[in-house]
């Protein structure tokens, strides 16, 4: 039996104010406040797994217990089949520079070694998501999200965020980088993970 969640706070744990928009998009209708991580001045701890689950669990344990307050993190990344599945849980680390993150030399990199094994057409693809709610004592929920697509070269569009601009959805002919944001939004494998989140612990 999954426990609902009864609180009308939630901690999201993340630094990332697109992602804490969006999460308090998608749960504004269940009547759910939502702070994130940077503006209860919490340390973004160590992501030493080598799954979406473990290390979203790292996150959510970490910022329940330090807050008293029930705390939902999520994992994410991009698997492209051609190359086992990378960059997999290592999808922010490929565009880690000595000044910060660049993606667009991430998306670079994904297409060098998409070429250097000659991936056939198309290159098909899944953004992944795994959402964990944890509570201050220490019980957790998990729920995942995943979308196929396909990753395309030269990159196209502006919007979005991460690998955006190189991965279109299964069904559809636009990126992630074209698309409008709601409607990426609507559709994205965050929001597969949400809706779980949601009929699992709301409804």
């Amino acid at each position: 039996m999954i426990r609902k969640f009864t609180g009308d706070r939630l901690l999201i744990a993340t630094h990332n104010t697109g992602k804490l928009e969006e999460m308090a998009h998608l749960l504004e209708p269940y009547g759910v406040s939502v702070i994130g991580a940077a503006e209860m001045n919490l340390p973004e701890p160590d992501e030493t797994e080598d799954s979406f689950v473990g290390n979203a669990r790292i996150k959510a344990h970490a910022a329940a217990r330090a807050t008293g307050l029930p705390a939902l993190a999520d994992d994410s990344g991009i698997e492209i089949d051609a190359l086992g599945g990378a960059p997999g849980v290592y999808t922010a680390d490929w565009a880690e520079t000595p000044t910060g993150r660049d993606f667009a030399m991430a998306m670079e990199r994904t297409h060098r070694e998409l070429e250097a094994v000659n991936a056939p057409h198309p290159r098909t693809a899944r953004f992944c998501c795994t959402l964990v709610l944890a509570w201050p004592d220490g019980h957790d929920e998990v729920f995942p999200g995943v979308l196929p697509g396909h990753v395309v070269w030269p990159m196209r569009g502006i919007r979005g965020h991460g690998y955006d601009p190189i991965f279109v959805p299964e069904g559809f002919d636009q990126t992630f980088g074209e698309m409008d944001r709601w409607e990426k939004n609507r559709i994205s494998h965050r929001a597969r993970a949400v809706s779980a989140f949601v009929q699992g612990c709301f409804d």
